[in-house]
């Protein structure tokens, strides 16, 4: 078990080093640089080759690469080259509305997911499972800034029950964030539930066939007893790779969702550093983004062995 979770960090720290080479290298190949960016017309001659020299950028990228891993080491994110501000600084509010975005649209999607994968299991082939199979399925294949179109259509312009635009500052209290993600993070729910609810309602008929739960028919337990007893968590096993999984999914879907509805996160914050050609803050963005992904993997993994003791075994 001990070796296992060794070999799990090890690997998610190759992923993390990996994924800050891969951010360095593309946005190092992409045309012009933050000085580009920042002096638009004005970027020619003396002044372009000053404001290069100001910021470190005329020195080789893999000195420049070197150098903010270093500082990485240390505690330092360093500072953004346009905002000329502490990146930690920046990054730490629009963190928490990231995670307050996320952490609604779970807490809804997850619940809703297992409570309509159970039903559509346990109504195999009815019309019930047909329709939430359905629309599962149509909200599986939907893009996210197609789905969060859709809803601010719907409840912003037709219906007028909210604004189809987050107008609040990044640094408004968690309540007014809240309030303000409703139609964000109703945007991450649908499809967040969507594939969770796929593997529930296939877990729930695989353990409905299966031979302890036939046994326990023929015995004369009554259905609610092996349904809350046997089936659901037994069902709930496999789906909680998945689970994860789909989390970590969450974290594409964020930079879509809040660049739509304009909501002042993590996400929308690194499509703005992507295009000032920031790459500090772009850096730091990915090694954030790239710990959730690694973190929440590896938590779900440890949560399906904790619960599920062959899987040791297995993956040993």
């Amino acid at each position: 078990m001990l070796a296992l979770i060794l070999r799990r960090a090890g690997s998610s720290l190759l992923t993390l080093v990996l994924v800050s080479m891969l951010v360095f290298v593309g946005l190092e190949a992409m045309p012009g640089d933050a000085c580009t960016a920042h002096l638009g017309r004005d970027g020619k001659g003396a002044v372009l080759e000053a404001c290069r020299e100001r910021m470190g950028l005329n020195r080789p990228a893999a000195e420049r690469f070197i150098e903010w891993g270093g500082r990485l080491l240390q505690g330092d994110l360093g500072t953004s080259m346009q905002r000329d501000k502490p990146i930690a600084e920046i990054v730490g509010w629009r963190l928490r509305n990231t995670i307050v975005l996320s952490a609604v649209a779970v807490l809804v999607g997850i619940p809703l997911a297992i409570f309509l994968g159970v039903i559509a299991g346990l109504r195999r082939d009815g019309s019930l499972d047909h329709l939430i199979s359905s629309l599962s399925i149509i909200a599986m294949t939907i893009p996210e800034f197609i789905s969060a179109t859709i809803l601010i259509l719907i409840f912003a312009v037709s219906l007028g029950w909210t604004s189809g635009v987050v107008t609040i500052g990044y640094k408004a209290p968690v309540m007014e964030l809240v309030s303000a993600s409703i139609l964000p993070a109703a945007t991450l729910t649908l499809i967040l539930a969507a594939h969770i609810m796929r593997m529930v309602r296939s877990s729930v008929i695989d353990v409905l066939d299966s031979d302890y739960v036939l046994m326990a028919r023929l015995k004369g337990v009554p259905r609610r007893q092996i349904v809350w007893r046997h089936v659901v968590p037994n069902s709930l096993l496999p789906a909680i790779s998945v689970i994860g999984l789909t989390i970590a999914w969450l974290l594409g879907g964020v930079v879509i969702v809040e660049s739509v509805f304009n909501y002042p996160g993590l996400g929308r914050l690194a499509v703005d550093a992507v295009g000032d050609r920031d790459l500090p803050l772009v850096q730091a963005i990915a090694l954030l983004f790239g710990l959730t992904y690694v973190v929440t993997n590896l938590l779900s993994d440890l949560v399906a062995l904790f619960l599920n003791p062959r899987l040791r075994t297995f993956r040993a």
